[in-house]
């Protein structure tokens, strides 16, 4: 019997995504769990991997394209059921993408060009040629007004992808060019001149405002300063929806606790020594958080419409800054990974989710998130929860400060801040608190991150 493939919801609140590349051509047997498909949301690109088991009989969407969620994108075949049956019986027929692979190739490399020329440019396409581009950069070259035309793609089969606009849009800044318009003037307006605005000084009148990538004429100000408008990136308008929604309909509160670290300091340092592990304090932060969630399992859990839903394993999601906004990979089973195996764990996140390699599954789930902003040399900081998960400890610096000894001598320690923003729906005040205390406690005992 067919199976559909439908377009999948990769994130919590997303309508709708593109097809950025399949990963698996027509004809070719899949396994429950394999990558099938690259699938692009206004965050990220994910790997969807294959729920059920067969043959690929057609995709329903070219790259490049975007659909609804639930929308179907490729139909595969029963074991033993021919590609042709397993359309058929799905309703389309001859209507599938026969050669989901037949991306045009990437041109050969072409010799070196002037520092000033675009990198991603290329030969003029033949007429009608098909040019691949996903939907988050078609939508980024509308709103720089860029012309995809002239761009040779350096993704899979030739595709045009965002660092590919970004060198364009760099190197026509280079050269002192500005792109084309994205959009005609309105019957009647004055069309301005193609040519990049003259820089305004600070304090000189402003003639207008950049708004979607185009220049549009307004009133002068007196007096006012240069400015200039980015137009949001998709992954931009995803983050500002996100947090509103968050801020808006999740009661939070917040406790703020002052960590003795340095045992944790000593401890990394010897593990590094004798062992030769890679431990980031972030590592040994982490595994805190999942140990005080072991130690108060009431506040290991979310909050549902219908009931407060607890959790016996603890996935904990790790902040990592990525080019444009920020992404929120889950570590699974953090209690059963030692130190080093944590941080193998995190890393590979984190490097994954900066080159768009992260799997769909790896986006969701959890019940508490860690931001540490402490490699920046911020003191402190309260962090917005990441809905449907009811905690999230931000961390600041480690650094030397005055303490009042135990007894009552002034000394210097180590010491570090940390931030738990909570969901008052599903943690009480003491709750809470009992947890920012077993987790200062594991913090400043160490040697229990290891037992």
């Amino acid at each position: 019997m067919a199976i559909i493939v439908r377009m999948p919801e990769i994130a919590t609140g997303t309508d709708s995504a593109g097809i950025a590349g399949w990963l698996v051509a027509v004809g070719e047997e899949v396994a429950v769990g394999q990558p099938l498909v690259e699938i692009e949301t206004e965050k990220a690109t994910v790997e969807f991997e294959a729920e059920s088991a067969g043959t690929l009989a057609g995709t329903l969407l070219a790259p490049g394209t975007s659909a609804s969620v639930g929308t179907p994108i490729a139909v595969l075949a029963d074991a033993g059921e021919s590609l042709e049956a397993a359309l058929a019986a799905a309703g389309v027929g001859g209507e599938a993408d026969p050669a989901p692979a037949a991306a045009p190739a990437p041109a050969a490399p072409a010799a070196a060009a002037p520092a000033a020329a675009a990198p991603a440019a290329a030969e003029a396409r033949e007429p009608g040629a098909r040019v691949f581009v996903s939907p988050l950069v078609r939508k980024l070259a509308r709103e720089r007004g860029l012309d995809l035309s002239a761009v040779r793609g350096t993704g899979p089969g030739g595709r045009i992808v965002r660092r590919d606009i970004e060198a364009l849009g760099a190197a026509e800044h280079a050269a002192g060019t500005a792109p084309a318009p994205a959009a005609a003037a309105a019957p009647g307006a004055a069309v301005p001149a193609a040519a990049a605005p003259a820089p305004v000084a600070a304090g000189s009148a402003v003639a207008g405002s950049a708004v979607g990538g185009s220049a549009v004429a307004g009133s002068a100000v007196a007096g006012s300063a240069a400015f200039e408008d980015v137009p949001h990136t998709g992954m931009r308008r995803a983050i500002a929806r996100r947090l509103t929604e968050s801020k808006s309909t999740v009661p939070h509160f917040y406790l703020v606790a002052h960590c003795r670290v340095d045992a944790l300091l000593a401890l990394r340092a010897q593990i590094i020594e004798t062992t030769g592990t890679r431990v980031s304090v972030n590592d040994l932060v982490v595994k805190a958080v999942g140990a005080a969630l072991r130690d108060v399992p009431e506040a290991n859990a979310i909050w549902t419409d219908e009931a407060t839903r607890r959790f016996t394993g603890v996935d904990i999601s790790v902040a990592v800054s990525v080019p444009g906004g920020l992404l929120t990979p889950v570590v699974r089973g953090v209690e059963r990974l030692s130190v080093g195996e944590l941080g193998a764990a995190i890393r590979d996140l984190a490097e994954r989710a900066r080159a768009g390699k992260l799997r769909q599954q790896e986006l969701e789930g959890g019940s508490f998130s860690v931001s540490n902003l402490g490699m920046t040399g911020t003191s402190e900081f309260a962090a917005i929860l990441n809905p449907p998960q009811s905690g999230i400890l931000a961390v600041g610096a480690a650094e030397p400060r005055p303490v009042v000894e135990t007894d009552g001598s002034l000394g210097v320690a180590t010491m570090m801040t940390v931030t738990l923003s909570a969901d008052h729906r599903v943690l009480d005040g003491v709750l809470a608190a009992e947890w920012l205390a077993a987790f200062t406690k594991r913090i400043e005992q160490p040697l229990s991150l290891l037992v």
